[in-house]
């Protein structure tokens, strides 16, 4: 998948790396370069531009056009900003098939981010009390 290499990838060139090789059948397995480059154009941008809103070369994003690169999230999400469409039409052209969350609010993150940090907040006093209980 055209994803960063701490996902896990499911594109066509590691199946065999997998035994759930099935799903690779119900989803686009290569990267999409003519709807990439149409909705480039619609929006009157090139794959210059591109390279530039990634902060990648212009031959790191031609590795990526020829499905030797992978997309990491936050580059299905700067695409999609780009493009004017959600993550996951990015995602689906791009060959990944890592599942992009859709409706997750900041509200929503930083509520369990701080559901999380409570919980290692009870985590971090049981040590402590661990602690004072062994010496």
């Amino acid at each position: 998948m055209a994803v960063s290499s701490e996902r896990p990838c499911f594109r066509a060139r590691s199946f065999k790396q997998h035994t759930s090789w099935r799903i690779l059948f119900a989803m686009a397995l290569f990267f999409d370069s003519s709807w990439f480059d149409a909705r480039l154009a619609a929006a009157g941008l090139d794959r210059a531009n591109l390279a530039v809103a990634l902060g990648i070369s212009q031959n790191d994003l031609a590795e990526i056009w020829k499905d030797q690169r992978e997309l990491s999230a936050a580059d299905v999400r700067i695409i999609a900003g780009l493009l004017g469409v959600g993550a996951a039409s990015v995602a689906e052209h791009a060959g990944i098939s890592t599942p992009v969350e859709s409706g997750v609010t900041l509200r929503d993150l930083a509520e369990r981010i701080s559901r999380l940090e409570s919980r290692l907040d009870e985590i971090h006093a049981l040590l402590i009390e661990a602690r004072t209980r062994a010496r």
